[in-house]
């Protein structure tokens, strides 16, 4: 259980419950983007999370961290469910945790209970880039450029430096090609193996090497197979490996692969839809036309669902459609059985009736609405 019992001592100032979770969260996302000792050595927020983290646990009677790397150990191997504060049982996956045991870095639920925050916040992380890339586009009258570099950070995660100067030749990127080129960093040292870098083989992000000489992807839809890895690229040559900023790889590569994966089943024989990806700028993922119905599909690969229906926002009208639907992917209904009813439960009222649908639950729908339309026309053809 992670709820505590009304009798448990609190002190004024003790943060607890869900804002310590988030305190935490947003501590370890701060030590995973340090590159250089600051003054003092850690950021203030991760001094604030051991301080009440420690108490809280005092508080309770549990052994508690008395460092910082005793903090993030203590993310790492505590699933939240553990927690002993004050969280609904309904915000926390019941075996996640916010800290990676094995590559000692955030994971995607950490990173959304960052982002959950505020919606400032959110924007802030996950779309700056996409709203300058958007005006740039909309300045320039090109939709299509739009496009183009939003399949960019899908696609490439990970490029050498002779790949992206290659890649800023083409037309179609002209109005983003500042903002694709602070959209990438030089890789760190600590993700090479003897001056090499590998990437995954499913989603292209680069490898996170293991003491014990495996590696490790960061993506949660990579997780659930085994590691298989796609290239080895050499930091000596080609100008150096470049990858996507995280925050872009974990809220726009990993539901971006998603998308594209829809727009692949739907492009399929047998469907042969022409879907429209993020249509007038990205009001929403994917718009297609089944007969006369227009769909409007925005696809999430949240690990959380009460933080993703707390953070649903209605369906722009347009471009105008007959249907719309929030999609997630399959898998994280498997990882989480009562996703679904999460989600319910946590729906933002003001975001109005949302229907939640896997992707397969999406293409059946499809599938059916497909097979009626066939008929339909039969029909006609026999009378």
């Amino acid at each position: 259980m992670t709820n505590t019992s009304s009798s448990t001592t609190r002190l004024p100032n003790l943060i607890d419950g869900e804002d310590l979770l988030r305190l935490v969260a947003t501590a370890a996302r701060a030590l995973s983007e340090m590159t250089l000792p600051g003054d003092p050595v850690y950021p203030r927020v991760v001094q604030q999370a051991l301080n009440h983290v420690s108490l809280a646990c005092v508080l309770r009677g549990d052994p508690g961290p008395v460092s910082v790397p005793d903090l993030m150990s203590w993310a790492a191997r505590k699933p939240l469910r553990e927690w002993l504060f004050d969280i609904p049982d309904d915000a926390v996956d019941s075996d996640g945790t916010l800290v990676d045991s094995e590559t000692m870095m955030p994971t995607q639920q950490c990173l959304e209970w960052v982002v959950s925050a505020t919606d400032v916040v959110a924007e802030q992380i996950e779309n700056k880039w996409l709203f300058e890339a958007m005006r740039a586009c909309e300045l320039a009258e090109s939709p299509l450029a739009y496009t183009a570099f939003r399949r960019t950070l899908i696609e490439k995660p990970v490029m050498t430096g002779r790949q992206q100067r290659a890649l800023l030749d083409n037309d179609d990127l002209d109005p983003t090609r500042e903002i694709l080129t602070q959209c990438y960093l030089p890789a760190s040292a600590a993700l090479s193996v003897k001056g090499a870098f590998a990437t995954c083989r499913r989603c292209g992000c680069l490898l996170v090497p293991l003491n014990s000489g495996r590696y490790r992807c960061e993506l949660d839809r990579c997780r659930r197979h085994p590691v298989e890895v796609g290239h080895l690229l050499d930091g000596s040559r080609d100008g150096g490996v470049l990858q996507l900023l995280r925050p872009l790889r974990m809220f726009i590569t990993g539901p971006g692969l998603a998308e594209v994966d829809l727009e692949r089943s739907l492009r399929a024989p047998g469907r042969d839809l022409s879907p429209q990806m993020w249509p007038e700028y990205d009001t929403y993922d994917l718009r297609f036309v089944v007969g006369a119905i227009v769909w409007a599909i925005d696809v999430k690969d949240h690990a959380n669902p009460a933080l993703l229906g707390r953070n649903a926002k209605p369906f722009r009208r347009r471009p105008a459609y007959d249907r719309a639907a929030l999609v997630v992917p399959y898998y994280r209904f498997q990882d989480r059985e009562d996703y679904k009813r999460v989600f319910i439960r946590n729906l933002n009222p003001s975001a109005g009736q949302i229907t939640l649908l896997s992707d397969r639950e999406l293409l059946a729908v499809v599938d059916r609405q497909l097979a009626s339309v066939t008929a339909s026309m039969t029909g006609e053809r026999r009378a």
